[in-house]
């Protein structure tokens, strides 16, 4: 999507339109209508509850791989599918790899000529070692059992040698990202922006009201995709992980997310609840109202984090509406 479908980098500064999220969602180390949908694939129907409520883990990678919703493709088909990973199918790029346009038979998923069959999103992860082919194999496991009209949907995946790839559905409107801080002919509406920031929280309710909860962690613009009505879709589950279960209170874990969007008691003490998702979406909510980042490198002081700046309008019912702009 201009954000399509890209997944995450390393300090969120990628921007590109149209399946998942290509945006280099940067990690905060320890340190601070329905797409069409291919008969033969045994996806279930959007729902607002996942086909099993429960997830089961931990699974194999074996296990994993063998999902029955998900087609697993040679990295052939995918090429063939991508016109050769040509330039002119590019969608986009970030830290993780790049993002392709590539087109597939409704009923067979075989590679078809352009303009042809179904369009869909090719993310060609660049080889990271462990850590990158541990995201890809979170991704997969998570999409691969869970199905929601506010989460994007993975069709199928490449693990072949070296080779780590994603196929998902194309999302024509690209990434809110986009359409917040990229100049185009004509911002988003506020009852647009209302749509949005409704469908991501119904995505978001839907992952911490699995019988299995599951922490999204990576909560942010880029990776909140829009399809051609504006519904919008979570992407790019590398960095999600399962909740706390029993009498805890939180998992403990290595502090990871994007900078800015990251919830600062989790920074401050690697303790995760579902709560971390809350704030980052606090923090989309306020992008939404002021069309300001949430880190601007470009601005001194406290204007630099949004947070920081907006506080003082949050705290006064008076200057709240000082906070809202379609500039």
């Amino acid at each position: 999507m201009g954000n399509c479908l890209f997944s995450s980098t390393r300090v969120d500064s990628s921007q590109s339109p149209h399946a998942t999220s290509a945006s280099g969602s940067s990690r905060v180390s320890s340190k601070t209508s329905r797409s069409s949908v291919p008969s033969s694939l045994s996806i279930p129907s959007f729902s607002d509850t996942s086909s099993t409520g429960c997830l089961p883990t931990p699974r194999t990678e074996g296990e994993i791989l063998s999902s029955p919703n998900l087609k697993p493709f040679s990295f052939g088909e995918l090429k063939s599918a991508t016109r050769n990973f040509r330039p002119d199918s590019l969608l986009g790029e970030g830290g993780f790899g790049y993002v392709f346009k590539g087109w597939l038979d409704y009923n067979t998923l075989a590679a078809t000529k352009p303009g042809s069959g179904m369009v869909v999103a090719v993310k060609k992860l660049k080889p990271e070692g462990f850590q990158g082919h541990k995201e890809w194999l979170t991704e997969v496991d998570y999409l691969g059992q869970l199905h929601h009209r506010n989460l994007v949907k993975l069709i199928g995946y490449c693990s072949e040698g070296e080779n780590r790839l994603l196929v998902y559905e194309f999302m024509p409107k690209g990434s809110l990202e986009n359409h917040l801080f990229r100049r185009g002919p004509q911002p988003l509406s506020w009852a647009v922006r209302l749509k949005v920031a409704i469908g991501a929280a119904r995505g978001l309710s839907f992952l911490h009201d699995l019988k299995s909860q599951v922490i999204y962690r990576d909560f942010k613009a880029s990776n909140i995709l829009l399809d051609g009505e504006f519904n919008a879709k979570l992407s790019d589950f590398g960095l999600a992980k399962a909740g706390p279960t029993g009498d805890r209170t939180h998992v403990s874990t290595q502090v990871m997310g994007t900078h800015g969007y990251a919830a600062p008691e989790y920074v401050a003490t690697g303790r995760l609840t579902s709560k971390s998702d809350v704030y980052s979406f606090g923090v989309v909510l306020l992008e939404l109202l002021s069309g300001r980042r949430t880190v601007d490198n470009t601005k001194v002081g406290v204007e630099q984090n949004l947070v920081d700046w907006a506080k003082p309008y949050l705290g006064d019912r008076r200057k709240l509406f000082e906070l809202w702009t379609l500039d």
